[in-house]
């Protein structure tokens, strides 16, 4: 019975190594001129990048967790605001969403969400909506907020860069 499962498992070892060899053989390849195609498709299974590891992910230099928000006019929204209660904070897409809350001298509850789409401290990276019970709040209000906000951005700015 030893003998019969020795040469059982030996046949299965030769049709598996048989198997294997079968199947690399479409990996010897042929000189480029004779199949561009294949150098072209960057889905073409020799044209995967196989030099990526898992000590990729640890690197410092990938774009992927970059964070493309402009810090001063963050912050500066961040102290704006500070009269708001903050429910969400996304640094990586630049959103700040906030509770409703009354302005100091106000009589009116609001809630801001605000979104920071650049890194450049400009008025074209910052949109502010703001919202009160009724709706959405007066286009005078809102862009009050936003000019106060783009104000301590820059003198956030000019503060940071006296050191």
């Amino acid at each position: 019975m030893g003998l019969k499962s020795f040469f059982k498992f030996a046949g299965v070892i030769v049709a598996l190594g048989a198997l294997t060899a079968c199947g690399s053989l479409g990996r010897i390849g042929s000189p480029a001129t004779e199949r561009p195609e294949h150098y072209s498709d960057p889905t073409h299974p020799r044209n995967i990048d196989t030099t990526n590891t898992i000590w990729n992910a640890f690197n410092r230099k990938s774009n992927e967790t970059e964070v493309l928000v402009n810090r001063y006019i963050w912050q500066a929204s961040l102290e704006v605001l500070d009269f708001l209660p903050v429910q969400t904070v996304d640094p990586f897409t630049g959103v700040i969403v906030t509770g409703y809350g009354t302005p100091p001298g106000g009589g009116q509850a609001y809630r801001a969400t605000v979104l920071i789409k650049d890194p450049a401290l400009d008025a074209r990276s910052l949109n502010v909506a703001l919202q009160n019970r009724g709706g959405p709040a007066s286009a005078a209000t809102t862009r009050a907020i936003e000019d106060a906000i783009l104000t301590r951005a820059r003198q956030l700015r000019i503060t940071d860069n006296r050191l």
